[in-house]
């Protein structure tokens, strides 16, 4: 979520529309034929559908945030960057990342939307890869990103570092050894977040000095100061006057939620938290929930009580329908939010074949982000996160369609889609919108309305509490909580025969008002509500066990590199036929937002790989990017034929249903020119 300096942005966006003191318009129509390049499908109404198979929403919703984590990992795993460069570029041709050596990296809400994609992603996958990228990514900065112990704002996360620096001081920009009080909140519930997910005290540790500090540095406020700046000098905690740091934030929820949690753990000092809570609980109550002046967040953006963004009145949404008991006027704050997001004069939105685009701040006059559907996805995710929630807590079915609309349009910008771009010009990316806030988002969807996470898959997709670990078999999910008591919801490829919380059944009911659980027939959704019990197994008949994917971007590979023996080692062979390779390495393209695998030779009509040790394929990801129809045979030794045809721009999931395991599979193909094939499945047995 990395933001361009907004008068800059500003001139850029309107330069290719109008004069920048022209009104722009608070709404707009913008039913163009293709969202980032990718052409659109929309249903019988002339609705937006979802990208990149419109007939699966599961598949589509899940595509996006298990896309964006392949790319996030494969730049951790590879090159090993401790930090990230808030704003990259790729090379259009070989889709390699080139890092912008010229804006701050690793910018501080970045390290908290990362806790929250990930605290999402691995209970939905099981994948332990989350947790290794994360902990790693928050111990460097542990590290080499925290203030002083002699500071006024001591042992606090630095916002921002210069381009490419290893250690934090804030961004030269706006002068040196700053913090920002919110992202101390924001950064410290992270932190606290994260303990919960590994039990480690050192991130717990961190939390409390985070809330200690801003016990120890907040004052009373009033309608132009808030209880704490929006920035300003770590060792003194002043603002000095200069321009680049400012008395006002309206951003003071994060901290409320930090506090929150340790009273809630009873850790740390509580009766100080509860008191500096209350008050700038108070304070939030009588000025920015009434005047909506929701200024200051984004860290290049010099503060200006003109100049509001929709992130504060929007997360504060979310935090109130997560946890009404916080707020008797939860229902009405939520609705009134949501409400003044998509009418506020003061950036523009846009209405892209009923779907609902919101950029992400402006003054009336001046505003950012793009022009309509070239970038800022994690701004409409947000809008449509809060709106799925609403209706899951209210039964509102319009906000429902609403979130359905908004996030189709999202998905269109899953993976590198070449002609998607931040403002700063054609060739430049923002890594936190892209890989951290963005898909934490997307996976509210799945929460508030499960069925629209995959039918045929297994996933846990929401808890009260935080999942500390997870495995998924054929019929049966195990997992465990932070929390002895918590209410998860799960979306079944299996019935379920027994749930058992700590070993003892759990009831099944009609109504989830005490210890049991509900499961739906028709939807496979399964809500569980335990008390006194973290540790949760549900066993079942049916469904399918999870199959390992080999994706080919992990390990990485350059695209057009020939596959000639193992890759990934000791998973798959690749033959070679006259001592040329059969397949290849292909840029993402078509249907598909990350590398893949294509023929060496278009016009090749049989291609095949092989297991070095006996396997189950399950099946894979097959598009046809051709002007003709596809056909696909797959076949194996003992096992039926597996046929499938692929209209011109056709995605499918293709399933073997074989259960024996093979050696050597085959792909029998016609007209296949065009094809592409990713997330290669498979079973050791």
């Amino acid at each position: 979520m990395k933001k361009s300096a907004l008068n800059f942005c500003l001139a850029l966006l309107i330069a290719t529309q109008t004069s920048a003191q022209e009104k722009f318009a608070v709404t707009s129509v913008v039913d163009g034929p293709d969202i980032a390049g990718r052409p659109v499908a929309l249903d019988a109404q002339g609705k937006l559908l979802p990208w990149p198979m419109p007939d699966n929403i599961g598949y589509s919703y899940s595509s996006h945030v298990l896309t964006q984590w392949t790319i996030l990992w494969d730049q951790y795993d590879r090159q090993r960057l401790h930090y990230f460069h808030c704003c990259f570029d790729f090379d259009r041709t070989t889709y390699e990342l080139i890092p912008d050596q010229t804006w701050a990296n690793s910018t501080g809400y970045l390290r908290a939307m990362l806790q929250g994609f990930i605290e999402r992603l691995y209970p939905y996958t099981g994948d332990a890869r989350t947790l290794t990228l994360l902990e790693d990514f928050v111990d460097y900065e542990l590290e080499n990103g925290r203030t002083p112990a002699d500071y006024a704002w001591a042992q606090v996360p630095y916002p921002s570092a210069d381009p490419g620096a290893l250690h934090y001081s804030g961004w030269s920009s706006h002068g040196k050894d700053y913090v920002e009080p919110h992202v101390v909140g924001e950064d410290g519930y992270a932190y606290l977040r994260l303990y919960e997910m590994t039990g480690n005290t050192r991130y717990l540790r961190a939390a409390i000095l985070c809330a200690d500090a801003l016990v120890k540095n907040y004052k009373q406020g009033d309608e132009t100061h808030s209880p704490w700046p929006v920035r300003c000098y770590a060792k003194d905690g002043t603002t000095r006057g200069e321009k680049p740091m400012g008395p006002y934030s309206a951003n003071v929820i994060e901290p409320i939620m930090l506090f929150d949690e340790l009273i809630r753990l009873q850790q740390g000092e509580v009766a100080d938290y509860a008191r500096t809570r209350a008050n700038a609980w108070e304070w939030f109550q009588t000025y920015p929930l009434v005047n909506n002046i929701w200024v200051g967040y984004f860290e290049d953006v010099p503060p200006r009580m003109e100049n509001m963004n929709q992130v504060i009145p929007l997360e504060f949404a979310r935090y109130v329908l997560l946890h009404p008991e916080k707020d008797p006027q939860w229902k009405q704050h939520a609705k009134q939010l949501i409400a003044w997001v998509k009418t506020t004069p003061k950036w523009p939105k846009y209405i892209v074949h009923g779907a609902t685009v919101t950029t992400e701040q402006g003054d009336g006059t001046q505003f950012c982000c793009n022009l309509p559907n070239q970038c800022c996805d994690s701004h409409t995710a947000r809008l449509a996160a809060v709106e799925a929630l609403y209706h899951a807590k209210t039964g509102d079915a319009d906000y429902r369609e609403a979130a359905f609309r908004s996030y189709n349009w999202v998905t269109y910008f899953q993976g590198l889609p070449g002609k998607a771009h931040a403002p700063w010009g054609q060739n430049q990316w923002w890594f936190t919108d892209e890989f951290a806030d963005g898909p934490r988002r997307v996976m509210d969807a799945f929460w508030a309305v499960p069925e629209w996470a995959p039918a045929d898959e297994s996933h846990l997709v929401g808890s009260s509490s935080v999942v500390t670990k997870i495995s998924y078999g054929k019929g049966s999910v195990t997992y465990s909580t932070f929390d002895a008591e918590s209410s998860d919801v799960l979306r079944l490829n299996f019935v379920p025969d027994s749930v058992t919380a700590n070993g003892r059944p759990l009831r099944r009911l009609q109504v989830l008002d005490e210890a049991g659980f509900t499961f739906d027939e028709s939807t496979r959704v399964l809500r569980i509500r335990h008390e006194g019990a973290r540790d949760i197994d549900i066993q079942g008949k049916g469904g399918v066990a999870p199959p390992l994917y080999v994706t080919f971007d992990d390990p990485h590979l350059a695209a057009g590199t020939e596959l000639a023996g193992a890759y990934p080692s000791g998973v798959i062979e690749w033959p070679q036929v006259d001592s040329k390779p059969q397949w290849k390495i292909g840029t993402p393209d078509g249907k598909f937002g990350t590398f893949n695998l294509v023929p060496a030779d278009p016009n090749a009509e049989q291609l095949q790989f092989s297991f070095p040790a006996p396997r189950v394929f399950v099946g894979v990801d097959a598009y046809n990017g051709g002007t003709a129809e596809a056909s696909i045979t797959i076949r194996t030794e003992g096992a039926p034929d597996v046929s499938v045809n692929l209209k011109p721009g056709e995605l499918q999931r293709v399933r073997t249903g074989w259960s024996q395991t093979s050696s050597r599979i085959t792909f029998a193909i016609e007209h296949g020119d065009g094809l592409r094939f990713d997330n290669l499945a498979y079973l050791h047995e």
